[in-house]
């Protein structure tokens, strides 16, 4: 099993960082994955910014040269996680660029003329971890699981992706946030998973 983690934090230093960490751990010590590549979208420089004019056109997004690498790495990889804190009740706005630009029609998915599109990306699956300020039922009871259903059905059911684990965890700044335990969630989760 081939895993592509997926980083968006601007910080080292952060929380987020650290659950990187026992993601790669965990990664590391499980025989059923053979390989792990890191793509930590601030420190490569990822530009989140969708441009369209003249030169660069949107329907021609699954084959912009300079997105190719990000290409290859989603097509590589049968199991894909991002890694990112929740701000505003949603991914990082650096995370969303990625989204907008790399599950792209043509590449991640393909019009059928109906409701719903072939989605190009099936047999993958993905594991969200996020972390937050709130409470872990804030989300839930006050935002109507808005972010879990973008992250779902907005977007991964979308491109025939099913197979889809959340780790979502709140009270992160808290110094009753079990964060110790929470850790040890992730690198356990990694260091077993099977598919």
């Amino acid at each position: 099993m081939k895993t592509l983690i997926i980083y968006t934090h601007p910080n080292h230093r952060s929380l987020s960082y650290a659950f990187l960490q026992k993601v790669v751990q965990g990664s590391s010590e499980n025989p059923k994955i053979s390989e792990v590549r890191v793509l930590d979208l601030y420190e490569v420089g990822f530009n989140p910014v969708l441009v369209f004019n003249e030169q660069k056109r949107r329907r021609d997004m699954h084959a912009d040269p300079d997105l190719a690498i990000y290409r290859e790495q989603l097509s590589w990889a049968d199991k894909i996680v991002f890694v990112y804190p929740i701000w505003w009740g949603r991914p990082p706005a650096m995370l969303m660029g990625y989204i907008d630009q790399m599950f792209a029609s043509g590449f991640a998915y393909k019009d059928k003329g109906g409701m719903l599109p072939e989605g190009l990306l099936k047999g993958k699956s993905v594991v969200c971890i996020s972390s937050m300020k709130g409470p872990v039922l804030y989300p839930l009871y006050w935002l109507n699981n808005a972010h879990k259903v973008l992250m779902k059905k907005a977007l991964f059911n979308y491109v025939g992706i099913k197979k889809v684990k959340f780790f979502e965890f709140g009270s992160m700044e808290s110094p009753r946030g079990k964060q110790q335990m929470k850790l040890e969630k992730v690198y356990d989760y990694f260091k077993t998973v099977d598919r």
